[in-house]
């Protein structure tokens, strides 16, 4: 199953939905000598593999590697030949290997543990509807709410976003929603852009579907291809859920907001040639920030000392740092499994996560959580309406960069529905409560919109550094960190007031962003 930044681990992605009746409204030929070996024969029923190829970016190299991928019994999807990536596929067994001897490759490696459609199992967990009553009163609890001063008048059930008001989202719309201008690209499982709060800021023109690692921008690709698919739909509506006066409110409301599908349609596994695409679509689109609520699967943590993984943290890290050159700042969750990032060691017990999991040690210096840990991409952490780290939030000092709100069902908020998790835009016209670092990651991502917005030269260093910059650190609890009670310390903070392991440099405001 997809490990998404919601929670797929901890049981954290349990949705309440609220029904509404709102109306939806190549590179050419170098002189080089081809390989001197055979094409590999297959078995016409060998299982096929998913394989990124790292070389050199100069034409000869690309040219001769695209041959000897022939030659190793596979076949190329697409060339990111600016990046020297090759997404490829291949059932010979021995393929990477190959394609490792090859002159000009610097990794190449399997991007999974198991053949291409059969790696994974889907497993959504429960979805909980409310009543049409129970809708109605949260409604009438929301219009009948009072308005904070200085904010705009609120959303039908802004009154339970308690999140807007943590960061001063609400009042922050009245000074500066953000730019249309900007758009927010949410990689993901899939957005519906006919949710009547997501229709308005939708960007279709910057919007795709990579899965595979090749970019579809057939109408209607980017949708999620079921209403199980529901992460990318909530995340969007936390960066830009319009002030229409329906539903629900976003972060930054006046920027736009595309959808760039990466999720495997039946596993909603996100595997690494996908997740190239992506960065590499948003970068050449103009997307001037991504939202990455996930990890690339099947690997919690990438390892370089092993070849496949090595490839696939090259692979994504190249594409990031394209994005990167080209002005797009990277946005991503931390992850959901309270790890210290900075810890000395981890025990992973989830990977891989599309065969047979086992439990390893690794070193998180040299294992990397792909795509939070790489250069460049701001990494958050989770909060709760307390503005405490949430309890299943990962951190880590020096690692994680600023929070933001992911909810906690162990902190509770004074709000019609009394739900500590985050509410959003669902597919179909729905609302539901989620809680996860899948939450946190937009409201960041909708924070750095707006402040696009105010410094549209901004780069993409220089935004993180405002991010930094307006941020409120609660520096460490005094008192010990136990969030359930139970009387066990969960977490150690370290670091100090200005920075530290829960909250980076803190959790991001909204209005400080405006101002």
């Amino acid at each position: 199953m997809a490990h998404l930044r919601s929670s797929r681990r901890l049981a954290l992605a349990v949705p309440l939905v609220l029904s509404l009746t709102a109306s939806l409204g190549f590179l050419p030929s170098a002189a080089s000598a081809a390989p001197r070996t055979a094409p590999v024969a297959q078995a016409e029923d060998a299982p096929v593999q998913a394989y990124v190829v790292n070389t050199r970016t100069d034409h000869r190299t690309i040219a001769r590697v695209q041959r000897a991928v022939a030659a190793a019994g596979g076949s190329i999807v697409e060339t990111y030949d600016r990046i020297g990536v090759i997404v490829a596929r291949s059932a010979n067994p021995d393929f990477g290997a190959r394609m490792r001897a090859v002159r000009g490759v610097q990794s190449a490696g399997a991007t999974r543990t198991a053949p291409i459609e059969a790696a994974g199992t889907t497993d959504e967990g429960a979805v909980q509807y409310l009543s049409r009553a129970e809708v109605a009163r949260l409604e009438k609890a929301a219009r009948t709410s009072k308005k904070p001063k200085g904010s705009v008048p609120p959303e039908p059930l802004e009154a339970d976003q308690w999140d807007l008001r943590a960061i001063g989202a609400d009042k922050a719309a009245a000074i500066n929603p953000g730019s249309s201008k900007v758009t927010v690209a949410v990689i993901d499982t899939g957005v519906d852009d006919t949710h009547p709060d997501l229709a308005p800021n939708f960007s279709p023109r910057q919007s795709a579907s990579c899965v595979g690692g090749k970019a579809d921008t057939s109408p209607g690709s980017w949708r999620p291809v079921s209403p199980d698919h529901y992460h990318g739909t909530h995340v969007a509506g936390e960066v830009a859920a319009a002030r229409n006066g329906i539903g629900v409110a976003g972060v930054a409301p006046g920027v736009k907001v595309s959808g760039i599908r990466v999720s495997e349609p039946d596993t909603q596994l996100f595997y690494a040639e996908s997740v190239v695409c992506a960065f590499v679509f948003a970068a050449d689109h103009g997307v001037e920030i991504t939202n990455n609520s996930y990890y690339v699967d099947p690997w919690l943590y990438n390892c370089k000392d092993d070849p496949d993984q090595r490839a696939i943290v090259e692979a994504v890290g190249r594409a990031q740092a394209y994005a990167q050159r080209k002005g797009t700042l990277s946005v991503a969750s931390a992850g959901n499994s309270n790890h210290d990032l900075a810890a000395e060691s981890i025990t992973d017990t989830s990977s891989p996560n599309d065969t047979t999991p086992v439990t390893r040690t690794i070193d998180p210096r040299k294992c990397l959580d792909v795509p939070t840990q790489l250069p460049g991409v701001v990494t958050v952490s989770a909060t709760g309406v307390q503005g405490l780290k949430s309890y299943y939030s990962n951190y880590g000092n020096g690692v994680v960069d600023v929070a933001g709100p992911g909810g906690d069902r162990y902190q509770i908020p004074d709000t019609p529905s009394g739900n500590g998790r985050i509410l959003s835009t669902m597919p179909e016209g729905q609302y539901a409560f989620l809680q996860g670092t899948s939450m946190a990651a937009p409201h960041v991502a909708g924070v750095a919109a707006l402040l696009k917005s105010k410094h549209p030269h901004a780069t993409p260093a220089q935004l993180q550094a405002l991010l930094k910059a307006q941020a409120d650190n609660p520096g460490c609890p005094t008192e010990p960190y136990d969030p359930d009670g139970n009387g066990t310390v969960d977490s150690v903070c370290k670091g100090t007031k200005h920075r530290n392991g829960f909250y980076g440099f803190g959790i991001v405001n909204a209005l400080a962003a405006v101002r």
